[in-house]
């Protein structure tokens, strides 16, 4: 392993290509509702509630409306009881004028009988005195804003409550009073409240089932729906039907076919994946067979002899090389694109990863004649935490590892011997990514394939080296599930290249804090 000089931190445009990215996104699960239930309790609690204020709206109609003719027709006993007692109530009144029993019975023939209520009357001179009628009559106050129209008040005889009619005559203390008790009115107010609040206890109940009933009807539809998607089989994942579904679920409907279409193309994926797996494996796998079955043909023909012997079992080790390379970069493919699990992040070093992961592979470099090299800072300074270090960022461990293991695997795979292959961390403490570059001076990536090589197995035709064709795509889902970003260009621009080969720069910016997951 070849330690280099660092070379300049990261330009301040790096700090911004590594774009921000959402968290992940939560959702707390609640109780389950039923919908109909809910619309149902809506629309009738403001009836259960309501109707005990309507029942005290509807009394107090009621008696306004009751005691509406009462009064009147008390009114106009009152000003016919005045016109026969005016004239006896003047404080000049001439001697000829009616006795009390005749004011009396002008009373009683104008307030009549009634066998269901009791009526009072009171008629007071001039200077207050009592002319005729009841004393037990309140007098009201007779004050200098109190005109000469009929006035009505709430009062109690005995502690019977009563209704008065009362007017002031002329000057004076002069007045008729007329008072007679409510059992007309109440029965009346009765009356009302029942013709209005009877067919509400018939309306009620009718309206209730009417309500159920049109929310069911209104329900129909989604109940059917849910049929149409319960009668369909597991592996249906055409769109839904929009015919028939509610305006309002329409939008619910066409999220959950653009989610039926992303799932079926993520099992369209998985299908092509698994089949490609199987295709690669196969050849590792027949090839182990292949020995076997030669080497056990050797010894029952009885020619077999210790070189044919170490040969067969030399291509059996070299076949279960390369199973065992592919069925590990198959695992490490399935733990980078696990979105179910949540990435369980820390604060990891690149730089010490990035170093760990090159020396390893020295003793393979050296077998193969390469110059592997890291160029970085070589330790955290002492007290450096956190974000503070400038190599340090939230990561998980073994994924980050998995990335540089295979990009370094990646550059000594196709760089011949006698080649040069460099591991780069390059760190800005200001900026807001670390910077992670593999330069190899292999024969490069075309422009047209640079896309097409992260696709699990693909590898490119011109290619004559073997693989697995799984490197790459490992390390931009595992790029991408960090929420950062891969690049690949020619390692020498055309002008300073002193050989055929371009060489590959693969530079990866990850973001400091995990923004992505």
């Amino acid at each position: 392993m070849t330690e280099r000089p660092s070379p300049p931190v990261a330009l301040a445009a790096d700090a911004g290509d590594a774009a921000a990215v959402p968290g992940p996104f939560g959702r707390r699960r609640g109780d389950t509702r039923s919908l109909f239930g809910e619309l149902l309790d809506w629309v009738l609690a403001p009836l259960i509630f309501l109707w005990p204020m309507s029942l005290a709206l509807t009394w107090g109609v009621a008696q306004n409306i009751a005691n509406r003719p009462f009064d009147l027709e008390l009114t106009r006993q009152v000003r016919a009881l005045a016109v026969v007692a005016l004239p006896r109530t003047a404080a000049n009144r001439p001697p000829a004028q009616p006795a009390r029993g005749e004011l009396e019975r002008a009373a009683l023939m104008l307030l009549g009988g009634d066998a269901d209520e009791q009526r009072w009357f009171q008629v007071l001179g001039a200077r207050g005195e009592l002319l005729a009628g009841d004393p037990r009559l309140r007098v009201p106050d007779l004050g200098a804003d109190v005109g000469h129209d009929v006035q009505l008040r709430d009062d109690e005889i005995g502690n019977e409550p009563v209704r008065v009619a009362w007017l002031r005559l002329g000057g004076g203390a002069a007045l008729v009073q007329i008072a007679e008790t409510l059992e007309n009115r109440q029965r009346l107010t009765t009356e009302i409240i029942k013709g209005v609040l009877l067919p509400q206890f018939v309306i009620l109940p009718v309206a209730v089932l009417l309500v159920w009933l049109a929310l069911a009807r209104g329900f129909r539809p989604l109940e059917e729906l849910q049929r149409r998607i319960r009668r369909r089989e597991s592996t249906d994942l055409s769109p839904i039907p929009e015919r028939g579904v509610p305006e309002e679920v329409v939008p619910l409907v066409r999220s959950i076919n653009d989610l039926l279409e992303r799932l079926d193309k993520s099992i369209a994926a998985q299908r092509h994946f698994l089949a490609d797996a199987a295709h690669q494996l196969k050849t590792p796998l027949a090839g182990l067979r292949m020995q076997a079955e030669l080497a056990a043909r050797e010894i029952d023909s009885g020619r077999g002899d210790a070189a044919a012997m170490k040969h067969s079992l030399v291509q059996i080790a070299r076949s279960t090389q390369r199973a065992s390379h592919m069925v590990n970069q198959l695992l490490a493919m399935a733990r980078a694109e696990d979105s179910g699990e949540k990435l369980r992040r820390q604060w990891v070093d690149l730089g010490a990863v990035t170093r760990a992961v090159v020396r390893d592979f020295v003793p393979r470099a050296i077998e193969r004649r390469i110059d592997l090299g890291y160029e970085g800072p070589d330790e955290i300074p002492a007290g450096g935490v956190g974000a503070a270090a400038p190599t340090r960022l939230l990561a998980e461990p073994v994924l980050l590892g998995e990335l540089v293991r295979n990009l370094v695997d990646n550059a000594l795979h196709y760089t011949p011997g006698g080649g040069r292959v460099t591991a780069r961390v390059l760190a800005d403490p200001s900026a807001p990514s670390v910077v992670l570059q593999v330069e190899d001076s292999g024969p490069g990536i075309a422009p047209a394939d640079r896309e097409r090589v992260f696709q699990p197995f693909y590898r490119s035709p011109d290619t004559q080296v073997d693989g697995s064709g799984l490197g790459l795509a490992i390390v931009q889902e595992i790029v991408q599930r960090h929420g950062g970003c891969i690049d690949i260009e020619d390692a020498r621009p055309p002008g300073e290249r002193a050989v055929a080969s371009p060489g590959a720069l693969f530079t990866v910016r990850l973001p400091r804090d995990g923004a992505a997951g």
